[in-house]
């Protein structure tokens, strides 16, 4: 299986890369993983946030295929504890999902037709976090999940 992560922007701090850059390389020590970087909708100034999120939507869209499995980062999403997100995990992986894709929206989230597609939601807690950080969190949580499915001693429960 191999799994994606749509984010929406750069992020402009380097703290931040480079902790999404240690969990990426270690996350690909268990499968084909990738980060697709979108850019920065143009003149936002000018745009409603509805038009932003439209905008958005359309670029995220267009990275996505038919048989993927489209996985939001959204506040309004299902928490899980980090040893049911391994096991949610390890059930899409023995699903035969060839491609999982995660995806961390703007600063105002998705459009309707991204919901529409999405076939879950995640939320990674019911705090706020910037969607830049979130990037980190996400995949230092992605690494524990497998370190988890794996039985390795990085997960202390």
């Amino acid at each position: 299986m191999n799994i994606d992560l749509i984010v929406v922007g750069k992020t402009d701090s380097r703290e931040v890369d480079a902790l999404v850059e240690i969990y990426s390389r270690r996350i690909s020590f268990y499968t084909k993983f990738s980060i697709t970087y979108l850019p920065d909708i143009k003149n936002t100034k000018k745009l409603s946030e509805a038009q932003q999120k439209s905008a958005e939507g359309e670029a995220i869209l267009r990275q996505v295929s038919d048989g993927d499995r489209l996985v939001l980062l959204d506040e309004h999403g299902e928490e899980r504890r980090s040893v049911e997100f391994a096991e949610w995990l390890q059930k899409r992986m023995n699903s035969g999902v060839r491609r999982l894709v995660f995806v961390i929206g703007g600063p105002y989230g998705f459009s309707d037709a991204v919901y529409d597609r999405a076939d879950e939601l995640i939320s990674l807690s019911k705090m706020t976090f910037s969607h830049q950080i979130v990037r980190a969190i996400f995949t230092e949580q992605l690494y524990r999940g497998f370190s988890i499915i794996r039985n390795e001693p990085y997960h202390h429960e």
